[in-house]
C-alpha cells in the first residue's frame, strides 16, 4: 500500500505520518508551501520532519513541495472570507489526489483531529473529504491535542515541530465551521479551480 502524506511544519501530521509508516505503508510526503503568506522556515521544517522520519525507519521518502500560496490569493480575493479555511483544504486534497495517481497511492493521508481547528469540525470535514474521490486515513482523527504531542515528544519530531516560523497569515478572522456543500461548490466556481491546479501541478518540486 502506497499513501500520500500531508506535512506542514506542525506537530500533527508528521506523527500521523509515523504511524502509517510504522504499519508498513509506503508514504510519499507532501508539503503545500504557503510562503509569502508563511516563511522560509515553515518549509524547511517540513522536509526537516521527513528526514526525522527517514532515519527513524531507515528509509527515504520521496517528497513533493508544491506552490499553494496563489491558490489561497484567489480565495481570499473572489470568494466569502469565513469559507477560507474549508476552501484551502479541499484544494489541498486535490493536489495531492494528482499526486496519488501520479504516484500510483492508494489514498491520502492527513493529520486531522476531530474539532481542533474550524477545517475539522464533522461538516466541514465532510465537505472537504467531498473534493475528491480517493480515500482519506485520518490516524489521529480521535485524538486530542496532549496525545499528540505526547507521541510527538516520544519519536522526536515535536522539537522540530514548535521551532519558529510564520503560521499562515490569511487565514480568516472567523472561519466557517459548518459549511454546506452546495455554498462551497458555488463560491469553488469564482476562483477557477481547473486553473489554479493547473499552475499549482506545474510548480511542483
Amino acid at each position: 500500500m502506497k499513501v500520500i502524506s500531508l506535512i506542514s511544519g506542525g506537530i500533527d501530521s508528521p506523527v500521523s505520518t509515523y504511524f502509517m509508516l510504522r504499519s508498513g505503508v509506503e508514504v510519499v510526503a507532501l508539503h503545500l508551501d504557503n510562503r509569502p503568506f508563511t516563511d522560509d522556515k515553515q518549509v524547511n521544517k517540513a522536509l526537516e520532519l521527513v528526514k526525522h522520519l527517514e532515519k527513524l525507519f531507515e528509509i527515504e521518502i520521496k517528497t513533493y513541495v508544491i506552490p499553494h500560496a496563489k491558490n489561497q490569493a484567489s480565495f481570499a480575493r473572489n470568494c466569502k472570507r469565513k469559507l477560507g479555511c474549508v476552501l484551502c483544504k479541499r484544494m489541498m486534497l486535490r493536489i495531492a489526489e494528482e499526486i496519488a495517481v501520479k504516484e500510483g497511492a492508494d489514498a491520502i493521508v492527513t493529520g486531522d483531529s476531530l474539532g481542533q481547528v474550524a477545517s475539522q469540525t464533522l461538516q466541514n470535514l465532510r465537505v472537504e473529504t467531498q473534493s475528491i474521490s480517493i480515500p482519506i486515513l485520518r490516524p489521529l482523527i480521535g485524538f486530542d491535542k496532549n496525545d499528540i504531542i505526547e507521541v510527538a515528544r516520544d519519536i522526536g519530531t515535536y522539537e522540530v515541530s514548535i521551532l519558529p516560523g510564520l503560521c499562515c497569515t490569511i487565514v480568516p478572522n472567523k472561519p466557517a465551521t459548518q459549511a454546506k456543500l452546495e455554498v462551497i461548490l458555488r463560491e469553488e466556481v469564482k476562483a477557477d479551480i481547473a486553473s489554479l491546479m493547473k499552475e499549482s501541478m506545474g510548480g511542483a518540486k
